[in-house]
């Protein structure tokens, strides 16, 4: 998303480390890293500190948000999510047919066109990207786990309630009751995919401290 503000911490750059040296050993062409976690957890830090290490070491990765896939756009998702209820929340709210579209244009090296969110229009934008010299794609998200096109699906451990106490999180809507009702429900979807990951990151509840 445009216009995002992320913070950095050390654990974030260890946890980028821990990634990268997973990918060094297995990378092949056109690599597809997912990083899921609940909101607030750190997924954007650590996938763009993951690009950078990426590009430091002659690596060209874009990372894919898909809080820019959701088919109800963000001034209406509030509405909708309220007329609708909590359990139409979760992963069938992206658009998955777009997403793997951008997949496959990455895949093939193509000129894509791609949603981007403003954070300060709440309008979705179009960005045009030439993945033709692109080596690696970072897909962040709530639920990018569920991408069947990942070869390493990084999971971040920490919690929304942790991140709350440590007074690191962040959120692009009002946190209002109605919005910690969705969060609470977020966070039950997104255990349920915990199961599919196949690399764990861990955030101990000190800022300081980081584990695998």
């Amino acid at each position: 998303m445009q216009n995002q503000v992320i913070t950095i911490t050390d654990k974030h750059r260890a946890a980028a480390k821990l990634i990268f040296d997973r990918i060094i050993q297995e990378q092949t062409p056109k690599y597809i890293v997912t990083v899921t976690g609940e909101v607030g957890t750190g997924k954007s830090t650590v996938s763009y500190l993951l690009a950078k290490q990426l590009k430091e070491h002659g690596i060209r990765a874009k990372i894919m948000d898909l809080d820019n896939y959701y088919k109800i756009p963000p001034m209406e998702r509030k509405e909708w999510r309220q007329k609708h209820g909590l359990q139409h929340i979760g992963p069938d709210e992206y658009d998955w047919n777009r997403i793997y579209h951008n997949i496959e244009d990455f895949k093939q090296s193509k000129v894509a066109t791609m949603p981007l969110v403003d954070l300060m229009t709440d309008y979705t934008d179009t960005l045009t990207t030439d993945f033709s010299g692109v080596d690696l794609l970072i897909i962040k998200g709530l639920y990018s786990i569920k991408c069947k096109e990942s070869k390493l699906k990084v999971f971040i451990e920490l919690t929304y309630k942790e991140a709350l106490e440590q007074d690191i999180f962040e959120t692009t809507e009002a946190t209002d009751d109605f919005r910690i009702q969705v969060m609470q429900h977020e966070q039950l979807v997104v255990q349920k995919l915990k199961k599919e990951a196949n690399f764990f990151i861990d955030f101990n509840t000190s800022n300081e401290i980081f584990h695998l």
